[in-house]
């Protein structure tokens, strides 16, 4: 078998006609360098920030796939984000339930399917009623589940569990200022969880009007990375007026964020579902052709979750669809 540089000695024969000399092959060594930076440099930048598996999206029923139990039922209606895992074979999706009146009290249930499509509502419903609770998002770390969720007046609130069944409310999570000073009185809800390095991230909007990022040691201070919202609403139509984070994955060396958001008018308004990356976590580029799905569609608290083979992307308030990548 010839040597790579046998071959570029063969083709260079051919394209001088002549033995390969001293100076001909110092010369294919130079071109060769040269076309090897060159195809690296369009590999870096032909490298795709919204790749299509994450971007294009066709629904797989047409109907959804879990909502509201009805009446009779503690889970008469669901709303806001619901928080969905798949762990090994089986599927867990923690949400809200309530009576569907607005002051009706938000209680944590739990739905298990084999598939992602049927879904079963836990015989334990609801499993945590002690206090309000709802806009729920669940990681596991250390062998132990962690949720972030809205209570009473959007105030943020941590519980954990060593199954995700049972659940212990640790409290309201206390979020200062870049200065160490709390933050203004006011409601800071959709929390959003991410650890990395033993550094845990809270992400926050404070009525829809921007997205902010928080670091902790210990899970319940919190400091902002910085005073300004990392992601503001707009320009899109989709997210002019309001906007909040829902979900955040690592996938290709990159950080993608799963926002919605939605535009004050025309009443009533309409959510939908976005995505937006960063290479840092406080920097970030949303996706030009934001929303994933469209707007008349309603789709809100989306979330990519990682099937074994791909994403599927489910939006779920307030009822759950799901979709699978456009062919």
């Amino acid at each position: 078998m010839m040597t790579f540089w046998q071959i570029v000695e063969h083709i260079a024969h051919r394209v001088f006609c002549a033995p390969v000399t001293r100076s001909h092959r110092q010369f294919l060594v130079t071109m060769t360098a040269f076309i090897g930076v060159i195809c690296l440099h369009f590999a870096v930048f032909a490298a795709e920030p919204f790749p299509p598996e994450l971007t294009r999206w066709t629904p797989l029923a047409d109907h959804p796939v879990f909502q509201g139990a009805g009446p009779g039922h503690w889970d008469v209606k669901i709303r806001e984000r619901g928080s969905l895992r798949k762990e090994g074979d089986l599927w867990r999706m923690w949400y809200t339930g309530y009576d569907g009146t607005r002051e009706g009290q938000k209680s944590l249930g739990l739905a298990t399917s084999p598939d992602g499509i049927h879904w079963t509502r836990s015989p334990d419903n609801p499993i945590y009623a002690e206090h309000w609770v709802e806009d729920v998002c669940v990681i596991q770390h250390a062998g132990l589940y962690y949720m972030v969720a809205e209570g009473l007046q959007d105030q943020a609130q941590l519980l954990t569990s060593p199954d995700g069944q049972k659940w212990t409310r640790v409290g309201t999570l206390h979020v200062r200022l870049a200065d160490g000073t709390p933050i203004p009185p006011g409601p800071f809800g959709t929390p959003t969880l991410w650890v990395e390095n033993e550094t845990w991230y809270l992400f926050y909007e404070r009525r829809d009007a921007g997205i902010w990022l928080a670091t902790s040691q210990d899970r319940l201070v919190w400091t902002n990375v910085q005073d300004e919202p990392v992601l503001s609403p707009g320009p899109a139509e989709f997210d002019r007026d309001l906007i909040a984070l829902n979900q955040i994955l690592r996938y290709q060396d990159r950080y993608y964020a799963v926002i919605h958001g939605a535009a004050n008018e025309p009443q009533p308004r309409l959510w939908a579902t976005g995505l937006a990356t960063s290479t840092d976590l406080i920097h970030w580029e949303k996706y030009a052709g934001n929303p994933l799905r469209p707007i008349s569609e309603n789709k809100s608290s989306g979330q990519l979750i990682p099937t074994g083979n791909g994403f599927r992307l489910y939006t779920v308030h307030d009822r759950v669809d799901v979709h699978g990548p456009t062919p």
